[in-house]
């Protein structure tokens, strides 16, 4: 199978990659930059934007795997008209090439954070519902959750929505909580938690949901949606005290209590483990050594990276 992944160069979307190829897929990337970690894939190069450079490049793909879109909280709140264009038209977009071209599967990247103050019973399940989002960013990642289940059933486009936990593991962005935790720590400095940091979240390490997102394409998934994350709740203070042992034990700092944090409670991840026989296997502390001992080995380089993988470290993961 042919498999289009949007944002193929960025992070989660690189290992969905590697991912589809262990699966003996051919992964395409559509990005707006080439690879670092895939120089050798075929990518194709367009913004989501663009509806006929989106119809272009999703020709010839049997399944579209949507990863790309405005992630970083701090740009959603600077760019808001730039968020939208991306994670709402720009889903759009792919979603009607996927219906002209007629793609055999539609996977969409969503989010836990849809069930941010939801109301009930805890672990919330797929069928949870839902209140309407206070945060720009879950707004329009709902909108293409919306927009996917239209295509669905007035175009017939098979459609899958997964909804990820927070990722973090090798090649994330720097300005994500676990990498930047562990740069202060390298460097000496103080860690800052909001509050108290008895906040949690729910983590998945990057390999176990790039497995989860290849597992989708099982055709018991087409239709359904589906929880990807880890069965740990995490607080803030943990992450710092896994970065701590791990790295350097730097002082930890307090700052206020962030004003419009929402309350997430915890997701279920049963679905995903009863129809695709995916569970999130590598635990919080696990993961984040395996970053660490990636970041020592290339120092976050795609070249070393790259080496490091093909000599076979169990470092390269």
């Amino acid at each position: 199978m042919r498999a289009l992944v949007t944002g193929g160069s960025g992070f989660i979307g690189s290992h969905v990659v590697d991912k589809l190829a262990e699966a003996g897929h051919t992964p395409v990337i559509l990005d707006v930059a080439e690879s670092p970690w895939h120089p050798d894939v075929e990518t194709r190069i367009a913004d989501l934007t663009d509806a006929a450079a989106v119809r272009e490049a999703v020709d010839g793909c049997n399944a579209i795997f949507h990863l790309a879109a405005m992630a970083d909280v701090n740009q959603v709140v600077d760019a808001p008209a730039r968020t939208d264009a991306v994670n709402v038209h720009g889903t759009f977009n792919l979603l009607e090439a996927a219906r002209t071209v007629g793609v055999e599967r539609f996977l969409y990247a969503s989010t836990i954070w849809v069930y941010g103050n939801a109301p009930g019973l805890e672990p919330h399940d797929e069928d949870t519902p839902l209140v309407l989002p206070p945060h720009l960013y879950t707004a329009t990642k709902l909108a293409g959750e919306m927009y996917c289940r239209s295509y669905e059933t007035m175009y017939g486009v098979p459609t899958t929505i997964l909804r990820f936990g927070i990722p973090y593991g090798p090649r994330a962005r720097p300005a994500a909580v676990v990498p930047a935790f562990i740069a202060k720590a390298q460097a000496g400095t103080p860690l800052t938690i909001a509050g108290d940091g008895s906040a949690t979240r729910q983590f998945v390490y990057v390999e176990d949901l790039a497995e989860g997102m290849v597992a989708g394409l099982a055709p018991a998934a087409a239709g359904r949606i589906y929880n990807l994350v880890g069965d740990e709740l995490v607080s803030v203070r943990q992450i710092a005290d896994t970065v701590r042992e791990l790295v350097a034990e730097v002082p930890i700092e307090h700052g206020p209590d962030r004003p419009v944090d929402l309350k997430f409670g915890q997701a279920s991840s049963e679905r995903a483990a009863a129809e695709l026989g995916w569970r999130a296997e590598t635990s919080f502390a696990e993961g984040v050594r395996r970053y660490v001992d990636w970041l020592a080995v290339t120092n976050g380089s795609p070249v070393s990276s790259a080496a490091v993988s093909t000599a076979g470290s169990a470092a390269a993961v």
